[in-house]
C-alpha cells in the first residue's frame, strides 16, 4: 500500500536511503508558491491502460536516463505504458519544445518533464494542464513554475551544494585555496547549485573564486573549462562542477596536465560519478539518487491521477558521498543505473 510520509523530509531521508522503506512511500509534499499550483482534480484519468510521457532535456546525460528506469521499474509492475521522447542535447530547446506539441496531439495521460528552458515550455505545458493531463516536473524544487503544473519531484538543488561546499571547507581547513567553478548552461538548475555552493563558502576567507566558466552540463564541456581555467590560474586547487558530467571533465583535465593535488566536487550522484569517486578521480559529489528519484516521480504522478496526491514539491533527500563512503552506495544496486562497471 503505497503511503506519504508525513513529518519533516529528515525523517524521509534515512527512509529513503535506509532498508525499512521504498520509493512507494515519500515525503508529505510542500506547497508551491501561489498561483503555482494547478488544480489536482481538474486532471481527466481516461478509462483503460495509462500511458505516460517521460520528457527529460535530453538523452545525453544519463543522470536523465537513470531517471527514466526508476520510472520503468514502477511503470512494469503496475502495467502502465511509458516511453521516452528527447533530443539528444540539452542545448536543443527547439527540440523539446517541438516534442512536446507533438505529446499534446497524442493520447497521454501524464508528462514527467524536466527542461533547461522553464520560460519556452510553460505555454505548452498550459495547454497539456487544460486538456486535463497531469504534468510533474522532475529533477527540480522550482516554487513558481511559469505556468501552474501538479507536482514538482527533486532535490534541493541550493541546499545540497552548500552540503558539498560544508565538505570542502572541513577539508581545506585553514588553507588558502582558489577555486574554480564549473557553471551549467544558464538556467535555475546552474543557478541554484553555484549558488548553493558559493552560499556555502561565503565568508570563508581563505577560499576565493577565481574563475567561473560554462560547462555546458556535459563531459566535454566540463574539460574544456577545467582545462580553460587551469591554464589560466594554475594556482586554483579545488574546483566544484554543478554535475557530476562536468566533474568527470574536470578530472580528465586534471590528469592531461599532471595535476594530482585538486579537490573536484560534482554534483547527481550519477553511477559513473560514483566510481570516479572509488578511483580517486573525483573527490566527492551530492548524491541525489536519481534512479530513486525516477520511482518516486511515477507513483507521484500515478496518485495525482487518482486525485490522492493533493500537490506541490516532494523532496528527495540527498547525501554527500567521497572516497570514504562510496563503496557502500556502489553495493547496493537497487538504487543505481545503471549498474557499476564491476563488483564493489
Amino acid at each position: 500500500m503505497r503511503s506519504i510520509i508525513q513529518g519533516a523530509a529528515a525523517l524521509a531521508l534515512a527512509a529513503l536511503f535506509g532498508q525499512t522503506a521504498t520509493a512507494q512511500d515519500y515525503p508529505a509534499p510542500v506547497p508551491l508558491a501561489d498561483g503555482a499550483q494547478a488544480k489536482i482534480e481538474s486532471i481527466v484519468k481516461a478509462e483503460g491502460p495509462l500511458r505516460i510521457a517521460y520528457m527529460p532535456p535530453a538523452t545525453e546525460f544519463a543522470y536523465y536516463i537513470a531517471i527514466g528506469e526508476g520510472i520503468k521499474s514502477v511503470a512494469a509492475k503496475k502495467g502502465v505504458e511509458v516511453f521516452m521522447l528527447a533530443p539528444q542535447s540539452g542545448a536543443d530547446i527547439n527540440g523539446q519544445m517541438g516534442m512536446i506539441q507533438d505529446v499534446l496531439t497524442q493520447d497521454v495521460d501524464a508528462i514527467i518533464f524536466g527542461t533547461h528552458d522553464e520560460g519556452a515550455a510553460a505555454p505548452l505545458l498550459k495547454q497539456a494542464i487544460d486538456k486535463g493531463i497531469a504534468v510533474v516536473m522532475i529533477n527540480s524544487d522550482i516554487p513558481n513554475f511559469p505556468t501552474p503544473i501538479d507536482g514538482v519531484i527533486g532535490y534541493a538543488q541550493r541546499k545540497g551544494t552548500h552540503k558539498i561546499a560544508d565538505w570542502a571547507t572541513s577539508k581545506v581547513g585553514d588553507a588558502q585555496v582558489k577555486v574554480g567553478i564549473i557553471e551549467g548552461q544558464p538556467g535555475y538548475h546552474s543557478t541554484e547549485r553555484v549558488g548553493g555552493f558559493k552560499d556555502g563558502i561565503d565568508g570563508k576567507a581563505n577560499l576565493e573564486i577565481v574563475s567561473s566558466i560554462d560547462g555546458k552540463w556535459n563531459v566535454e564541456g566540463g574539460n574544456t573549462a577545467a582545462m580553460d581555467m587551469l591554464q589560466a590560474h594554475p594556482e586554483i586547487g579545488l574546483i566544484f562542477a554543478a554535475n557530476d558530467n562536468m566533474a568527470i571533465g574536470a578530472s580528465y583535465a586534471a590528469k592531461a596536465l599532471g595535476r594530482t593535488d585538486l579537490l573536484i566536487l560534482g554534483n547527481d550522484g550519477d553511477t559513473a560519478g560514483l566510481e570516479a569517486i572509488a578511483e580517486n578521480t573525483v573527490s566527492a559529489t551530492v548524491n541525489t539518487v536519481p534512479f530513486v528519484m525516477g520511482q518516486v516521480a511515477l507513483n507521484v504522478t500515478l496518485d495525482a491521477l487518482d486525485h490522492k496526491f493533493p500537490g506541490g514539491w516532494v523532496e528527495i533527500p540527498t547525501e554527500i558521498v567521497d572516497k570514504d563512503t562510496v563503496v557502500p552506495v556502489l553495493q547496493a544496486p537497487e538504487k543505481l543505473y545503471p549498474q557499476p562497471s564491476k563488483k564493489y
